[in-house]
């Protein structure tokens, strides 16, 4: 059974509360109807003992978006939002542990888009510094929904409803990830990471336009494959394609470059040379181990 850890503190209101104050009244949206969006931010600890927070302005840009898209408001400015996430893992960062970082934008008052007030709320949780174990990915039954429904462009947490049926219905089949198809049966990402396959020496991985988030940590990675002299092409995935892939890993923010083992049951090849050298080319970056120009990372105060 998973331990959910409980912080000593939130950011939620402007300023630090305990884990135990920080609640959201019944009647509004971001509980009546799931109203909120959302950015997952991760730190790491640097080899010279500062701490390094990744793509924070990218992320922040992000959420500015998908705030305008629902449109619930978000006014803080970017110092605001990085100095709320300072003071938050500031007071909770132990040494040599990552961090994880959920920034969610609720909607704490309003009616049907009318008079919405918004309220930045910030947790953080620790994390051990080790690579992402090799996964089994199964392909959902389950649906992205398509653009004019509820767009995958849109990082908000009623996103995610048909992700957790995915994630249950994959433990059901032994798979640690889902893929879900999008409205044509094409490859859309899996339940919170983008899906890269690896065939003939090239990556591919679907556009934004299949249903994927417009992920940060695959621009990441596609920056990190042009400097290592492989090709990376966007374009659309056939559920085969999976099938016949030489190489599978998913990314994101929590999954970073998780490898994958099997798919569908399938076995692929334990030699991943080139999705492998991206999660150590990944992590290196990330880590300030091999720092990498596209890789930004801010550092907290110290």
């Amino acid at each position: 059974m998973v331990q959910l850890q409980k912080p000593k503190f939130v950011f939620m209101g402007g300023k630090l509360r305990s884990w135990d104050e920080a609640m959201l009244h019944v009647g509004c949206e971001a509980v009546t109807r799931g109203l909120n969006v959302f950015e997952g931010i991760k730190g790491y600890s640097q080899p010279d003992g500062r701490f390094g927070i990744v793509m924070l302005r990218r992320h922040y840009e992000r959420l500015q978006r998908s705030a305008r898209l629902l449109h619930i408001p978000f006014d803080h400015t970017y110092d605001e939002f990085k100095n709320a996430i300072f003071e938050l893992i500031g007071s909770l960062r132990e040494p040599d542990r990552d961090m994880w970082a959920r920034p969610t934008l609720f909607a704490i008052e309003g009616y049907w888009g009318e008079y919405t007030i918004s309220d930045l709320v910030i947790t953080a949780y620790h994390q051990d510094k080790q690579p992402p174990e090799s996964i089994n990915l199964g392909v959902s039954t389950w649906q992205r929904s398509p653009d004019v429904s509820l767009p995958a462009r849109v990082k908000a947490g009623t996103n995610y409803q048909v992700a957790r049926l995915a994630k249950m219905e994959g433990r059901a089949r032994s798979c640690q990830d889902m893929v879900l198809l999008n409205q044509w049966g094409r490859v859309a990402e899996a339940t919170g990471s983008c899906v890269l396959i690896v065939r003939e020496g090239v990556i591919y991985t679907p556009p934004a336009t299949e249903g994927a988030l417009e992920s940060i940590t695959l621009d990441i990675v596609e920056a990190l494959s042009h400097s290592l002299g492989i090709t990376f092409i966007h374009r659309p995935i056939d559920r085969t394609e999976l099938l016949v892939a030489d190489e599978i890993a998913t990314c994101g923010t929590l999954a970073e470059v998780t490898l994958v083992k099997s798919i569908e049951g399938l076995p692929l090849a334990e030699e991943k040379t080139i999705l492998a050298a991206i999660q150590t080319r990944y992590l290196e970056a990330v880590r300030g181990i091999d720092p990498h120009p596209f890789v930004e990372l801010s550092y907290l105060p110290t």
